[in-house]
């Protein structure tokens, strides 16, 4: 049984298509969207389509920017000889938010994993080896997740990248700031003691 007219319904419908909004949050973000001003749904609106207009990838680092060039990449007081590599620009955001990384990035867009059939053709590591090639880099930061298909993915860079002279570094990962010990599972506890560092 339908309780709304179709245009609320489609609203819905197209709301609950977003990643992590379900049936109840799509039908409470329809109906804030039906009460708001006219000209701030206009506005979202614009922004939406605007942002889906101009919005691409940066021809160095494969962010998502609306320039050729994204600020990192355009900024000159930026470490261009060392780059982190990272699955997808929220990781990107995730490392600038902390102000203390000096370098570039490189965005793979995804991860190795045989199981979703994601090959290494797949992700933007042929631009990756480009760049190490045509460019004066001295190190490159694996930071993809510490799930099996960053792990997959961290290896692979490794071996392609290790013979070419370049340093490779993985970022440490462990025990979380404020967890519990007890609830940690073994392989986090083995790498944070592997990864440990002299106080």
């Amino acid at each position: 049984m339908e309780y709304y007219s179709s245009h609320i319904n489609k609203l819905i419908e197209q709301l609950a298509h977003l990643p992590g909004i379900g049936a109840k949050s799509a039908q409470r973000l329809a109906f804030h969207l039906l009460n708001m001003p006219k000209d701030q749904v206009e506005q979202l609106t614009g922004a939406i389509i605007g942002a889906r207009e101009n919005v691409r990838y940066c021809k160095n680092c494969f962010t998502l920017t609306d320039q050729e060039l994204c600020p990192i990449c355009s900024n000159e007081k930026r470490d261009h000889q060392t780059i982190m590599v990272v699955e997808n620009t929220r990781d990107l955001a995730a490392y600038e938010k902390t102000g203390k990384y000096e370098g570039v990035y490189h965005v793979l867009h995804g991860a190795i994993s045989p199981m979703l059939g994601i090959g290494p053709d797949d992700i933007r590591l042929k631009e990756l080896m480009m760049r190490l090639q045509t460019q004066d880099i001295k190190e490159v930061i694996i930071a993809t997740n510490s799930s099996l298909e960053g792990e997959t993915t961290a290896m692979y860079i490794s071996r392609l990248v290790k013979p070419s002279g370049i340093k490779v570094s993985r970022i440490a990962s462990g025990v979380p700031v404020g967890g519990d010990l007890e609830y940690i599972d073994e392989v986090t506890l083995l790498r944070a003691l592997e990864g440990r560092v002299t106080l």
